[in-house]
């Protein structure tokens, strides 16, 4: 055979190759409202950058008729190319070819992708659209699943893992995911559980569908699983292209600058108007945020689970951050067992990749409740006082209004390593509210008081004129400043140019012991 029919050759077998599991079977994904393995690939990474490795894989198995089924690239296709010019690694199940279904070598495609992602210190990207295990293969699928787990771990802080639910993931298929730093999901086509809803139905007698048990709106908002819902393919792929602005290639890497036409010290008006007045009305501190970041634009993560705290991302002075806020629009703010969770989890991304973090702090306390205190709210609101506590990444706290109790403690306050901590001039900063306050320390004296509420009121005026300013925190050197809210954007940003030859660390340790 001469050097041109080998090289037909090859090209027969590479669009063998990218046929997947056939005509038909690539139009029926169509028909559910899904994209083939490679029209995701094509819309996730830079024109022209994907190349391709294993393409001539083959599965091993004989058992049940599987020998005279083989499919080039046996169910995934694995490779590396570019997203805004930066090296990622990425793999993209393919559902068409046995239900995407994990084989010995499927596998081992992908544990081959993880490790040069490792080695070479850049992002993986896994594109999830699989029946789960090869039911085929025993025990030898379930070891490849094994061998991924171990590898999302040791990746873990290290490089960027973000895994694309697009189809779906029951089973053992589920906890590659969940390692990861961040799960998207389609509304409508994906879905997640360990069990499904037959076994449910027979197991506990519930009746349940896919989407009531494991669909993204559920995921996104109750079990906090997934941190992004999004109504179709080409959008949730672009969704992680822009997730790319924000974060580094790795562990050792800064996260990438841009240039920007905002200017660095511009003020608003609209500061000093987003703050009712009245400390017990609401607002939203998106409003806070979009006023004082790059451009207006937050990336936010997890934006509808534990509402009553936002975290995501931003540029300030065209250098990316985490943003930390206590959400005064849902629950006052509060922090609770699921917000807890949600920062804690965010704050630790940060800091493993080097991304400043801004908190902005309007915080009551912690939820009160039987349900909170049975649910371990004590544990779960330890994560994130831990979290902020280890992290050595420069961390800036504006508190805008309250911050009261063990509360302000957690939100980065000085006591725990915050850098640089401001309060605008509403800032009220005590063990708790005014009315609390009074209840506890004067309730006999207002008892027996002739006119027990004028009593009240008296007292608690008293506390206000006491506790709700920032003066005496700032005397004590707890607050590094008292700003004027129009001046938050220009010191946020001086603070992090100052701060970002910071240099920070922990005791040596294999790793601490946070309350999981």
């Amino acid at each position: 055979m001469s050097i041109h029919e080998k090289l037909k050759r090859l090209e027969e077998l590479r669009a063998e190759s990218e046929q997947g599991g056939g005509a038909k079977r690539v139009a029926a994904q169509h028909e559910r409202g899904k994209l083939s393995a490679r029209e995701r690939l094509d819309l996730l990474l830079d024109d022209g950058s994907f190349v391709e490795l294993d393409r001539f894989v083959t599965h091993r198995s004989t058992d049940f008729g599987l020998a005279d089924k083989q499919f080039l690239g046996d169910g995934v296709v694995t490779g590396y190319g570019t997203v805004h010019g930066r090296l990622v690694y990425v793999f993209s199940q393919d559902f068409t070819v046995f239900g995407g279904s994990l084989s010995e070598t499927h596998a081992e495609k992908i544990v081959k992708l993880q490790d040069m992602a490792l080695k070479n210190g850049a992002p993986l990207i896994g594109l999830n659209d699989s029946g789960g295990a090869r039911i085929q293969e025993g025990v030898v699928s379930l070891g490849g699943y094994a061998d991924i787990f171990l590898r999302n771990t040791m990746a873990s802080g290290v490089v960027p893992q973000i895994s694309v639910i697009l189809g779906p993931c029951a089973g053992g298929a589920v906890y590659s995911p969940a390692i990861t730093d961040f799960i998207y999901m389609v509304r409508g086509t994906s879905y997640m559980f360990v069990t499904g809803p037959n076994v449910v139905k027979t197991v506990t007698h519930e009746d349940i569908d896919m989407e009531g048990l494991g669909g993204a709106d559920v995921h996104a908002s109750k079990s906090g699983v997934a941190h992004f819902a999004i109504d179709s393919e080409p959008e949730c792929l672009a969704s992680v292209r822009d997730l790319f602005h924000y974060i580094p290639q790795n562990n050792t890497e800064l996260p990438p600058s841009r240039e920007g036409a905002d200017p660095h010290d511009r003020r608003d008006e609209k500061l000093l108007e987003i703050v009712p007045d009245n400390a017990n009305q609401p607002y939203d501190m998106r409003d806070v945020i979009h006023t004082v970041v790059d451009d207006g634009t937050f990336y936010e993560v997890h934006e509808r689970f534990a509402g009553n705290l936002l975290v995501g991302f931003a540029h300030l002075g065209g250098q990316p951050v985490g943003i930390v806020a206590n959400q005064p629009a849902v629950l006052a703010g509060v922090l609770d067992i699921d917000a807890s969770d949600k920062g804690a989890r965010f704050v630790r991304f940060c800091d493993a990749f080097n991304i400043p973090l801004v908190v902005l702090e309007d915080v009551p306390g912690f939820l009160p409740g039987v349900s909170q205190e049975h649910g371990g709210i004590i544990r779960h609101g330890a994560k994130l006082l831990y979290a902020f506590s280890e992290a050595t990444v420069p961390k800036v706290t504006v508190i805008t209004r309250k911050a009261y109790g063990g509360a302000y403690d957690v939100m980065n306050s000085k006591h725990i390593r915050g850098d640089l901590n401001f309060a605008w001039p509403q800032a009220e900063i005590a063990v708790m509210g005014p009315k609390g306050a009074v209840e506890v320390l004067y309730r006999k004296e207002i008892a027996e008081a002739d006119d027990p509420k004028a009593a009240a009121e008296a007292r608690i005026e008293e506390y206000r004129e006491m506790f709700a300013h920032p003066y005496i925190a700032a005397a004590r050197g707890f607050i590094d400043d008292v700003i004027d809210p129009r001046d938050t954007r220009a010191r946020l940003i001086n603070g992090l140019d100052m701060l970002r030859n910071k240099r920070d660390q922990n005791p040596a340790r294999k790793h601490g012991n946070i309350p999981l």
